[in-house]
């Protein structure tokens, strides 16, 4: 599978996010609006890649440039599929700099998560938003936060890792809808483990709905990695649930892997420790 890695940029004025709009170019299509992104050169660290974009298409330096996430989507192009690995940074500018967009760029602003609404934003950018502003109130998530896709909301729970262990998920339409929650007991079983199998059956749960462009988001950071592609799956007691993920994700159109904290996890979080709770009090009424 061809592999398509860039860097974006975070640029934040207050609550509000800095976008670029497209120049226009040849396409008849209205343009985007996107956050600053760049190729990597060859021989040129993604940091690199980030400041020359800076300079290169704004005009201007930062005073800080951290690294933040990293998240793919995989995608058809063509006859083929193209999976897309973007590195995030968040970025400080110097009080002093004034943006002067070029070349790829025609115009710039600052907008809130309402304002998104009403532009013509692209996936990557939405995902990475996603990722910044994660909503503890799944019930509240607007439509922008879902806009090109399903969101499936992932978690595992093991009491003593390893313990009496269970998993949970909960979908969101890309109206903001719930359309399914639940969980299961999965018996004696790691941390890690539970983490793997929550996010198998929530990617079983989006096929079992006809769902074909899905965003998973766990809080696990290495789970999220692996599935990324960044760590390889070493573990020998998960590399059957890794290849088995990686099966099933070749019946959807599209997919990416979230990363979020814990607090913004809350409801998957939940259903993993109702199926345990579930499990102890039926085993007692036996």
């Amino acid at each position: 599978m061809k592999q398509r890695i860039r860097t974006v940029g975070i640029v934040k004025q207050g609550d509000n996010f800095l976008f670029l709009k497209r120049a226009q170019g040849r396409s008849i299509e209205e343009p985007t609006w996107e956050l600053l992104t760049n190729k990597i050169q060859f021989g040129e660290q993604p940091e690199e890649a980030m400041l020359r974009a800076l300079f290169d298409f704004l005009g201007v330096h930062a005073t800080k440039v951290t690294l933040k996430d990293a998240i793919t989507f995989i995608a058809p192009e063509g006859a083929s599929q193209l999976s897309n690995l973007y590195i995030v940074y968040e970025i400080i500018l110097g009080e002093n700099e004034r943006l002067a967009p070029m070349e790829r760029y025609s115009a710039y602003k600052y907008v809130s998560l309402d304002e998104l609404a009403k532009l013509r934003v692209d996936e990557a950018s939405l995902s990475v938003i996603d990722i910044e502003n994660g909503r503890e109130s799944y019930e509240g998530v607007s439509r922008q936060a879902t806009a090109n896709s399903a969101t499936v909301y992932v978690d595992g729970s093991s009491r003593g890792n390893p313990g009496p262990a269970g998993v949970g998920y909960y979908i969101v339409g890309t109206e903001g809808q719930i359309m399914e929650h639940g969980g299961e007991f999965i018996g004696f079983a790691s941390s890690r483990e539970a983490e793997y199998r929550a996010m198998k059956l929530g990617i079983e749960r989006a096929k079992a709905l006809g769902l074909k462009t899905v965003r998973f988001v766990g809080d696990n950071l290495m789970v999220i990695n692996q599935l990324n592609g960044i760590y390889e799956v070493k573990n020998n007691d998960l590399v059957q649930i890794y290849e088995d993920i990686q099966g099933m994700l070749k019946d959807f159109e599209a997919v990416g892997f979230v990363h979020v904290k814990r607090s913004q996890n809350q409801h998957a979080d939940r259903e993993a420790n109702l199926a345990v709770d579930r499990h102890f009090d039926e085993k007692m009424l036996k």
